[in-house]
C-alpha cells in the first residue's frame, strides 16, 4: 500500500516531518538518474541509496517532480523475502517519448564478492514499488531479478525496491533489446567455454581409463572440477537440475572446494611427492580430508566454506611454484614442464583477487575468468598427455628369475638390483641386507626404504638419478654411494643398471647390479692421502699445513686466546749425511727426527714436512713467549741428541726461524714466509741456532718478494697474455695445432721470461690461478678462431704444473673450462714433462685416467730427458709424446737409432710423435722417413699472438672459411 503526502502548506508540511523524525530515520530528497533516448545501459549502482532495519512499513521523500514539490512515500513490505532492507533511487524521462527500460540486479557478481566470507549471491530485489505509473513488471530470468518500467514524457519516477537479501552489490538499466542482445551474446560465449571444459573433461577421463597412471585421474578429477565450477558460474547447472531458491551459494561453494581440493590432488601427484616422503603423502591426505570437511560446513554456512577455499586455492598456487622451483633446478622434468601452466595459473589467480577485491571492475571479468581457467586446464592436459604419448617401449617387463639372471650376468656384477617402478619393489638378489648385517630383506620394498641406510651425502644423489632415469625414460644409472652397516660402519657400492620401458612409453623397471667396492674406495682414500701428506714421515704436506694455518687465523682474527706460531726447522748440512751415508740412512734419520718432534706436540698442534730436510710446526697449545721459546729450545734439543746408524752416532743440528701470528700477518702464506726468512737468516748466522722473525729480514731477496707482489698484481691487471707456437704435420706442413705459452709483459721492467717468474709462481702458490687463466683463454681462443674459419681440425695444447697435477679439482676445473669455452674435448690437451708424472706415479696414473675420461688429449713433453721407466710409461694413457730438441740436436751416429727407436715405440703404442726444435729441411725430411707426424719449431713458425694466429688460420683455410 502506498500513501503520499502533498506538500499543500507550510503547516502540514511540518507535521509531516515532525512525525517522519520521530518516527524513522529521515533522508533528504534523492536526485534523479537522467534518461535520454540513446542510453543503452546506465550503472544505478551508485545513485541507490540503501536504508537498514526498517522495518515492514518504509517513508521516504520522493525526488523533486516536473513541478519541484517534494512528496513522502509510506510503502509496505509484500513479499515474504522481504528483509526489513530497502533501495532507494530515482529516474526520470527528460525526452518527449515514452521510454521502456529494464532494470537488472544480477544475482551473483565475481567482482568485489569478498575473499573472507564472500558474498555467494542470491536474489537481491523481492520487488519495486514506483511513486507513480503502475507496477513493476518481474521478467523471467535465472540469473538476476529483472522488472520492466514504462516513464512517460517529462515524468520523474522515485522506486522504492525491497531488498531480499542485505547486499545489492549493482543494479543496471538497460535498453530491453540491447540487455537481450548482450544475454545472448554471453549465452553463446559461455556454451562455447561449457563444450570445451566438457569434451576436455572427457577425453581425460577416458585417458585415466587407457593409462592405469595416477597422474591421469587426478587430472581428469581436476578437468571436471572447473567443469562443475564452470556450470555453476555461467547459470547452466540451473538448466540441468532443478535448484530451490537460496541453495545456489551451497552449490557455488561445493564447486570451489571441490576446485580446490583437485587443485591439491594434481599437484601432489603430477610431480610424485610422495616417491621419497612418506610425510608429503600425509600432509596431502589431512589438507584434502580438512577441504572435504569444509564442503560439509557448505551446508551450513557457504561464505566460510567458500572463503576457506579460495585461501587454500591461493595457497596451493605459492606451495606449487616454491616446488617446482626447487625440483626444477634439481632436474626434474615434470616439474620443469609445469612451468608454463603455473605461471598462467599465478596469472589467473592475481586477476582473481583483483577483482574480489573490486580492482577490477567490470561486466567481462567474471567470463573472461572462467575462460581463463579453461585454458588453464588446457595447457595442464597437453602437459600431461606429453607423458601419455612419449616414448614406444618394446618391452613388458616381466621376467622369469632367468631372465634376471641374465641381466646380473650381463652387468657382470655379483649382486642383481631390481626395481620395480610401478610397484615401487627394490628386490637384491643376493639379499644385501645379510652383506650390511642387517636384518633380512631389510632393503626389499620401496625405493625410500634405502634412504635411512644410505650416507647423508649421498641420498640427494640417489633419488635424483632415479627421478631423473624416470622422466627421461633412457640412460643409464651410474653411482657410487654408501651403505650404512648394522655396526655402524659405511660399505661403498657401486649401482650400475639401466631402464626397462614398457609399451606405453614408461620406465616399468629398473634392472642391473650392485658392487661392493668398499677396497676399491679406500685405495682411492689412500692415494688421495699421498696427495698431500709426506710420502716418508706421513705427515702433512707444505699445502695441506698451510690450509690449515689459514684456518687458525681466521679463528684467530676473532678470538684473543688463539695466536698460532709458525716453526721453520731446516736441518743443518743434511746433504753431506745423504752423500756419506746414503739415502736410505738420509731417509731414516728423517724418520727419526720426524718422531722426535712429534712426541714434543700437544694435541692442537700440527707438524708437516715442507721439503727433504725442513720441516714446520704450528704451535697452539703455548701463547705465552717464555713458554714459546722452551718450545723453541726443546726443538733444537731433541735435533741435537745423537742419533745411532750403523754403529755410529751420528750428531745434527737445526737451524730453526718462527714467528707469531699478529693482526699484521694477512695470510698463512706470507706468515710462513716471514718463518723461511727468520729460519735463512739463522742459516747465514751459521746454524744451529733460534731466531725469531724480524721486519729487517725481509730485505733480504727483496727482489724476489718485490717480483713474488708484481706476479699477484699482474694477475689482477691481466698482464698476462698468450703466444701460439704452431704444431705443423710433416706431411702436408698445415697446421695441426698450436701449444700456448704464458707470456708476461710487466708495465716496467718489461718482458719477463717464464724461467724467471714460472718457479716464483710454483713457490708462493699462484701457478695454479695462471695454470686456470691459461687454460681457460686458450680454450676460448681456440672456440673463437673456429668460428671464424669453420669446424677445422685444430688443437691447442697447455703445460700442467706439478701443483695443478696434485689438485683434487683439476678434474673439474678442465671439464669447466671445455664447457665453459664451448669446446669439444679433443681439441683440448695438456702437456706434462715426464719429471712431473714420476714424482707421483701412482697418483698421476689416478689423474691421468679421469682426466682422458673426458675425452681430452693427453701429451708427455721432454720425453727421454727424465728418469722413467718404460714399464710405468705404457700404464700411462698418452696419445702424444714429444722429443726433446736435445735429441734432433745430437750430432753423434747414436741420434738415428735414438730417434728412430722413440718413433717406432710410440707407434707401437698407439701414440703419435711431435719432434721439437727442428732446425733445417733435411731433419725435417728425415723425421718424415721415420714416421714422424708433427714437429715444432722455430723454423716451421715461432710463438705468435692470438690475432696473428687468426690471420695465419683464415689463410690456410680459406674454404672453411668461406
Amino acid at each position: 500500500m502506498v500513501r503520499f503526502f502533498k506538500s499543500g502548506n507550510l503547516l502540514a508540511f511540518a507535521l509531516a516531518a515532525i512525525v517522519t523524525l520521530c518516527a524513522v530515520s529521515s533522508a533528504l530528497a534523492i536526485e534523479p538518474i537522467k534518461i535520454a533516448r540513446d542510453d543503452v545501459a546506465l550503472d544505478l549502482s551508485g545513485a541507490v541509496e540503501i536504508y537498514r532495519d526498517q522495518g515492514e512499513n518504509f517513508q521516504v521523500s520522493t525526488a523533486p517532480g516536473p513541478d519541484g514539490i517534494v512528496r513522502r512515500i509510506e510503502v509496505e513490505a509484500n513479499d515474504a523475502r522481504s528483509t526489513g532492507d530497502w533501495a532507494v533511487f530515482a529516474l526520470a524521462n527528460t525526452t518527449d517519448e515514452q521510454i521502456d527500460r529494464l532494470i537488472v540486479a544480477p544475482h551473483f557478481r565475481l567482482v568485489n564478492s569478498g575473499l573472507f566470507w564472500p558474498d555467494l549471491g542470491s536474489s537481491r530485489i523481492a520487488a519495486i514499488t514506483p511513486s507513480e505509473g503502475f507496477a513493476l513488471d518481474r521478467q523471467a530470468s535465472p540469473d538476476a531479478d529483472v522488472f520492466r518500467v514504462t516513464l512517460n514524457p517529462g515524468s520523474v519516477v522515485t522506486f522504492i525496491a525491497e531488498l531480499a537479501s542485505p547486499k545489492l552489490p549493482q543494479v543496471y538499466l538497460w535498453e530491453p533489446e540491447s540487455y537481450k542482445d548482450s544475454v545472448n551474446s554471453y549465452t553463446l560465449y559461455r556454451g562455447i567455454v561449457i563444450g570445451i571444459s566438457g569434451l576436455l573433461a572427457l577425453f581425460l577421463t577416458i585417458l585415466f581409463v587407457v593409462k592405469g597412471t595416477s597422474m591421469f585421474p587426478a587430472t581428469a578429477a581436476l578437468s571436471w572440477s572447473v567443469l562443475a565450477y564452470i556450470c555453476v558460474d555461467f547459470g547452466f547447472l540451473n538448466r540441468v537440475i532443478e535448484i530451490s531458491p537460496g541453495n545456489e551459494q551451497i552449490w557455488r561453494a561445493g564447486a570451489e572446494v571441490a576446485l580446490a581440493a583437485t587443485f591439491v590432488v594434481f599437484l601432489f601427484t603430477y610431480l610424485n611427492l610422495n616417491r621419497w616422503h612418506g610425510h608429503f603423502s600425509y600432509g596431502a591426505l589431512a589438507w584434502v580430508l580438512g577441504l572435504v570437511l569444509i564442503a560439509g560446513v557448505a551446508v551450513v554456512d557457504p561464505a566460510i566454506a567458500a572463503g576457506i577455499a579460495r585461501v587454500s586455492f591461493a595457497a596451493t598456487a605459492i606451495v606449487g611454484i616454491g616446488l617446482i622451483v626447487y625440483l626444477g633446478i634439481q632436474g626434474y622434468d615434470r616439474a620443469i614442464m609445469l612451468v608454463p601452466s603455473w605461471l598462467m595459473v599465478l596469472v589467473w589467480m592475481a586477476g582473481s583477487w583483483m577483482a574480489i577485491t573490486g580492482v577490477l571492475d567490470n561486466d567481462v571479468v567474471q567470463p573472461a575468468l572462467g575462460g581463463a581457467l579453461i585454458l588453464i586446464i588446457l595447457l595442464i592436459g597437453f602437459t600431461v598427455m606429453q607423458h601419455a604419448f612419449a616414448g614406444g617401449g618394446l618391452y613388458q617387463g616381466l621376467f622369469s628369475d632367468m631372465e634376471r639372471q641374465a641381466l646380473a650376468v650381463t652387468g657382470a656384477g655379483d649382486t642383481v638390483w631390481d626395481w620395480d617402478v610401478l610397484r615401487d619393489r627394490v628386490v637384491t638378489r643376493p639379499d644385501v641386507s645379510n652383506q650390511l648385517g642387517l636384518a633380512p630383506n631389510s632393503l626389499t620394498g620401496p625405493a625410500r626404504n634405502w634412504l635411512p641406510v644410505l650416507h647423508s651425502d649421498d641420498r640427494d644423489t640417489f633419488r635424483t638419478t632415479l627421478d631423473v632415469v624416470l622422466e627421461h625414460r633412457r640412460g643409464r644409472v651410474s653411482q657410487n654411494f654408501r651403505l650404512r652397516g648394522a655396526d655402524g660402519h659405511y660399505h661403498w657400492f657401486a649401482l650400475r643398471a639401466r631402464p626397462v620401458i614398457g609399451s606405453d612409453g614408461e620406465v616399468i623397471r629398473c634392472v642391473g647390479t650392485l658392487v661392493d667396492v668398499t677396497e676399491q674406495k679406500k685405495a682411492e682414500e689412500r692415494l688421495l692421502h699421498d696427495a698431500v701428506h709426506d710420502n716418508l714421515t706421513g705427515l702433512p704436506s707444505r699445502e695441506l699445513f698451510l690450509n690449515r694455518l689459514e684456518g687458525i687465523i681466521s679463528i684467530a682474527k676473532g678470538e684473543e686466546s688463539i695466536r698460532p706460531t709458525v716453526f721453520v726447522i731446516d736441518i743443518d748440512r743434511f746433504k753431506q749425511v745423504n752423500d756419506g751415508l746414503g739415502i736410505s740412512a738420509g731417509d731414516t734419520i728423517l724418520l727419526t727426527i720426524a718422531r722426535r718432534l712429534h712426541r714434543l706436540l700437544k694435541p692442537r698442534d700440527t707438524l708437516s714436512r715442507f721439503a727433504g730436510d725442513q720441516f714446520a710446526l704450528m704451535l697452539l697449545s703455548e701463547q705465552d713467549p717464555a713458554h714459546i721459546a722452551g718450545v723453541a729450545d726443546a726443538i733444537k734439543q731433541a735435533i741435537r741428541a745423537p742419533i745411532t746408524f750403523a754403529k755410529r752416532e751420528i750428531v745434527l743440528t737445526a737451524s730453526i726461524g718462527l714467528i707469531t701470528w699478529t693482526q699484521a700477518q694477512a695470510s698463512a702464506e706470507d706468515m710462513v714466509k716471514d718463518a723461511e726468512l727468520a729460519m735463512h737468516q739463522a742459516k747465514r748466522f751459521g746454524g744451529d741456532r733460534i731466531e725469531p722473525f724480524r721486519p729487517a729480514f725481509r730485505s733480504v731477496g727483496t727482489d724476489r718478494l718485490q717480483l713474488e707482489s708484481d706476479l699477484r698484481r699482474a694477475i689482477d691487471r691481466k698482464e698476462f697474455t698468450l703466444a701460439y707456437q704452431p704444431i705443423v704435420r710433416l706431411e702436408d706442413r698445415s697446421v695441426a695445432g698450436f701449444e700456448a705459452l704464458l707470456r708476461w709483459e710487466h708495465p716496467r721492467r718489461g718482458s719477463i721470461p717464464p724461467s724467471d717468474f714460472i718457479p716464483v709462481a710454483e713457490s708462493c702458490g699462484l701457478i695454479v690461478q695462471l695454470g686456470l687463466f691459461a687454460m681457460q683463454k686458450a680454450a676460448d681462443d681456440l672456440a673463437m678462431w673456429q668460428k671464424q674459419i669453420g669446424d677445422v681440425p685444430l688443437s691447442v695444447s697447455v703445460n700442467l704444473s706439478s701443483r695443478q697435477l696434485i689438485r683434487r679439482d683439476l678434474v673439474t676445473d678442465v671439464r669447466s673450462v671445455i664447457a665453459r669455452a664451448n669446446l669439444k674435448p679433443r681439441c683440448f690437451r695438456l702437456e706434462l714433462t715426464e719429471s712431473l708424472i714420476m714424482d707421483n706415479p701412482e697418483q698421476s696414473n689416478h689423474v691421468l685416467s679421469k682426466l682422458k675420461k673426458l675425452g681430452i688429449g693427453l701429451s708427455l713433453d721432454d720425453f727421454g730427458t727424465g728418469y722413467s721407466s718404460l714399464a710405468y710409461l705404457t700404464r700411462f694413457p698418452f696419445d702424444t709424446i714429444k722429443i726433446d730438441k736435445s735429441f734432433v740436436d745430437d750430432t753423434t751416429p747414436k741420434r738415428e737409432v735414438l730417434l728412430k727407436s722413440m718413433v717406432n715405440m710410440a707407434h707401437d703404442l698407439g701414440m703419435s710423435v711431435v719432434a721439437e726444435g727442428v732446425a733445417d729441411e733435411s731433419d725435417a725430411l728425415r723425421l718424415r722417413q721415420m714416421g714422424c707426424e708433427y714437429v715444432q719449431s722455430f723454423m716451421f713458425g715461432s710463438p705468435q699472438p692470438g690475432d696473428t694466429v687468426l690471420k695465419l688460420l683464415k689463410e690456410q683455410y680459406p674454404v672453411a672459411q668461406a
